[in-house]
C-alpha cells in the first residue's frame, strides 16, 4: 500500500537560518522537493533543494509561486515578510503557511507594542518607557539610574539595542536613533528600559492551536567581540542545549513566559501559528525575564538547534498548522552543538563584499555531525562562493559536550578563508565554563 503524496516545501529567505531550514526539510520522508526563496549558494548545493530568484520580501510573486508549484507547506525564515503579513497573504489563498500572521508578529515588529503585551499579561520583563520625541526622551533619560537600555523600536537586524553604561551613552543611541533616523522607520519610536543583570537564553517553541512544542535551549552570542564586548551584532555563534536552562528553569518560562504568551494571543484575539522565539535574561533569583519576542527561528540558533534535531521538522509544522500540536514529541541528538559565525570585514557596519571564499564550503559529515551552513554568500566560479554580506558561514559541529562542539566547529571555521574574514574565538565560553566547574566539583577534595 503506499503512502501519502509526498509534498513540495518552500522556505523563504536567504541567511543561514533559510540555509539550515532547507537542509532539515529535504531529509523529511514526506518531502519530495524544497524550493528556497531566494537562498544562497549553499542551500543550491543541498540534494533535492533548489533556489528560486524571488525576493524573501516580494509576497504576491511567492504566493503566485506556491500556488503555480502547487507547494504544500511554506516555512517563512525572516521576520520582515512575517511583519509585512506574508502569513495572512497565503491564508487568503488557502495555502499552508506556517508563520504567524500580520497581528501577533508585532510581537517582534515593534518592542513597544510587545510590552505592554507583557505588562497587560503579567509576564516578567524590564519597566520601561516608550518615546517618540527627543526631548521627552532626554528628560527621561536625565532622572533615571544606570545603566540603561535603548532600543529601536522596529525591525532593526539585531542592531538596533545599545546598553547604554552612562547618560551620555544613552543620549548618543537616542540621537542616532531619533536624530540621525539611523534605522529609518524601525527607530521613530524607541523603548528606554532598565538593565537587567543575569544570564541570557533562548527559548524557541513551535506553536498552533493554542498548543505548544517547546524546542531545545539554546544561548547565542549578540556581541561582536570576544567577552561579549562591542556592538551588536545579528548574532556571532550560538550553542544547544544551554546548560543555563535546567529542569526547573525550564519549567518555569513554560509556565511564565510562553503559556501566558499564547492564552494572551487568544485573549487579545489572535491566534499565534508559528515559531516562538522568548530571548529571555535568567537572573540569581532564576526567574526568566523577557528581554525580547521574535517571531521566527532565531539565527545563529537555527543552526545548531536543526544540526541536533533528530524528528521531522516538517511533520511537526503541519501539526501546528492542523491544531494536532499536542501529539507530537521532538527528538535530540544527546550531544551538544556549537556554531560559529564566520563574519566579513566591516561587520557590523558596512561589509566588504565580493571576495571568493576559499575552504570546504559545503562540508557536511555524519559522525560527529558537522556542517558549513551558508548565511551572505553568492554563486562564484567553478562551484564556489562568493561573500555577498556581513554573517557569511556558520561552522557548525556537535561534540560530547559543550567544549568538544567548539573544538570541532573551530577546527572547521579554521579551514575556511578569504581577505578579511574574522569571527569570535570564545563562542560558548559560559556553558564551558560549567562544564570545567562541574568537573571539578565532581573530583575528590
Amino acid at each position: 500500500m503506499r503512502g501519502p503524496a509526498k509534498i513540495k516545501v518552500l522556505v523563504v529567505g536567504g541567511g543561514g537560518r533559510e540555509h539550515a531550514l532547507a537542509w532539515k526539510a529535504a531529509q523529511s520522508p514526506r518531502v519530495a522537493r524544497v524550493y528556497v526563496a531566494p537562498g544562497n549558494a549553499g542551500s543550491a548545493a543541498e540534494e533535492r533543494v533548489e533556489n528560486i530568484a524571488i525576493d524573501a520580501g516580494d509576497i504576491d510573486s511567492l504566493a503566485d509561486f506556491a500556488e503555480r508549484r502547487e507547494i504544500g507547506l511554506t516555512i517563512v525564515g525572516p521576520e520582515a515578510p512575517l511583519v509585512a503579513g506574508i502569513a495572512d497573504a497565503f491564508a487568503a489563498r488557502k495555502l499552508a503557511c506556517f508563520g504567524p500572521g500580520r497581528d501577533a508578529a508585532r510581537l517582534e515588529g515593534s518592542k513597544s507594542f510587545a510590552k505592554e503585551f507583557l505588562r497587560r499579561h503579567g509576564i516578567p520583563t524590564a519597566a520601561h518607557r516608550s518615546f517618540t520625541e527627543a526631548a521627552a526622551a532626554r528628560a527621561h533619560l536625565a532622572e533615571r539610574a544606570y545603566p540603561a537600555v535603548v532600543k529601536a523600536d522596529g525591525l532593526a537586524g539585531g542592531k538596533g539595542v545599545v546598553v547604554a553604561a552612562r547618560r551620555r551613552d544613552a543620549e548618543d543611541a537616542l540621537d542616532a536613533m531619533l536624530g540621525e533616523k539611523r534605522f529609518g522607520e524601525a527607530g521613530r519610536r524607541v523603548v528606554i528600559e532598565d538593565f537587567l543583570e543575569g544570564e541570557e537564553a533562548s527559548f524557541i517553541c513551535i506553536a498552533g492551536g493554542g498548543e505548544v512544542l517547546p524546542l531545545a535551549s539554546s544561548q547565542d552570542h549578540k556581541a561582536a567581540h570576544d567577552g561579549d564586548t562591542g556592538p551588536n551584532t545579528g548574532g556571532m555563534g550560538a550553542y544547544s542545549p544551554a546548560p543555563l536552562v535546567d529542569a526547573a528553569v525550564h519549567a518555569r518560562i513554560m509556565d511564565a513566559v510562553i503559556r501566558p504568551a499564547l492564552r494572551g494571543m487568544e485573549r487579545d484575539g489572535m491566534q499565534y501559528t508559528g515559531f516562538l522565539y522568548a530571548g529571555l535574561m535568567i537572573g540569581e533569583d532564576r526567574v526568566p525575564r523577557v528581554l525580547e519576542f521574535n517571531c521566527r527561528l532565531g539565527d545563529p540558533e537555527a543552526q545548531p538547534l536543526l544540526l541536533r534535531m533528530r524528528s521531522d521538522l516538517v511533520a511537526h509544522c503541519q501539526a501546528a498548522l492542523r491544531g494536532e500540536l499536542g501529539a507530537e514529541r521532538a527528538q535530540w541528538d544527546a550531544r551538544a552543538a556549537l556554531g560559529v559565525v564566520l563574519a566579513a570585514d566591516g561587520y557590523p557596519g558596512e561589509a566588504r563584499t565580493g571576495m571568493p571564499i576559499d575552504g570546504p564550503l559545503h562540508a557536511s559529515e555524519a559522525e560527529p555531525p558537522r556542517k558549513v551552513f551558508h548565511a551572505a554568500t553568492a554563486a562564484g566560479e567553478n562551484g564556489g562562493a562568493l561573500v555577498a554580506g556581513g554573517r557569511v558561514l556558520c561552522a557548525t559541529a556537535c561534540g560530547d559536550d559543550v567544549r568538544a562542539a567548539a573544538r570541532g566547529a573551530y577546527q572547521l571555521a579554521a579551514q575556511i578563508d578569504w581577505r578579511g574574514r574574522w569571527y569570535r574565538g570564545d563562542i560558548g565560553h559560559r556553558a564551558i565554563a560549567r562544564e570545567e566547574a562541574a568537573v571539578t566539583a565532581a573530583q575528590p577534595a
